[in-house]
């Protein structure tokens, strides 16, 4: 072989690696793409903390209680919300038990997402559980399952993976979730309480004066007050 065969066989096969190197990366570029845009909808779900239903009396929809009670209390709450969870967890059963069970409150719970995109995934597949009369439960399942604000709690597969283990029809819930079905509600509920003067969750709203949760049970008192007979 001549040196100048030598010298193109050398050229040649230069390039033949370096057509190579770039169907590599360009083949490992596209599956990383792929990987990004599918990735989303087989995330491992992680552990979930599963609830023991706590008794509403009159359940119905997102309320709870006689429509008809003296005092009407509809709370503002984002379900990333820290403070929304403690009062789920430790306020809410007393005024469940002192005030709703007892026909003195008629509670309403409105969603008021504001914290990030999982807040409006959580509150719409809250009221996608609702169309299966299982809003309660779904509440109660994901502030047990909060952890922060923006870190995973309550992504698409987490929130249909709530559903399943609470026993709702997971393709109906699913179309549901997916289908933004309850996205106008969402933002409505949002709208609506900004109007109200809220800007901070938990908000509740006391036969129209707007309180927060250290304020809550003075502020039902006084209004039962105005009430004596009832």
């Amino acid at each position: 072989m001549s040196k100048r065969q030598e010298i193109r066989q050398k050229r040649l096969h230069q390039q033949k690696k370096q057509r190579f190197i770039f169907i590599g990366i360009v083949a490992a570029f596209a599956l990383l793409v792929a990987a990004l845009l599918i990735a989303p909808n087989f995330r491992p779900t992680g552990a979930i903390i599963e609830i023991t239903p706590i008794a509403r009396p009159q359940a119905a929809g997102n309320a709870m209680g006689d429509p008809n009670a003296p005092v009407k209390v509809e709370e503002y709450a984002d379900f990333q919300c820290p403070a929304c969870m403690r009062f789920a967890k430790n306020l809410e059963p007393q005024i469940i038990q002192q005030y709703v069970a007892t026909g003195k409150v008629y509670y309403v719970f409105n969603t008021f997402s504001f914290l990030g995109q999982e807040s409006v995934d959580a509150a719409q597949a809250a009221y996608c559980a609702m169309d299966q009369d299982k809003f309660w439960e779904y509440h109660d399942i994901l502030f047990a399952n909060q952890n922060g604000e923006n870190i995973g709690d309550f992504t698409i597969p987490r929130l249909k993976a709530f559903a399943k283990t609470l026993g709702l029809d997971t393709s109906s819930f699913n179309a549901c979730l997916d289908g933004e079905t309850h996205k106008r509600k969402v933002n409505d509920d949002r709208a609506g309480g900004s109007n109200l003067g809220v800007n901070a969750t938990p908000s509740f709203i006391v036969n129209g004066k707007l309180v927060y949760s250290d304020k809550l049970i003075s502020t039902i008192e006084e209004e039962l007050a105005k009430n004596p007979g009832q």
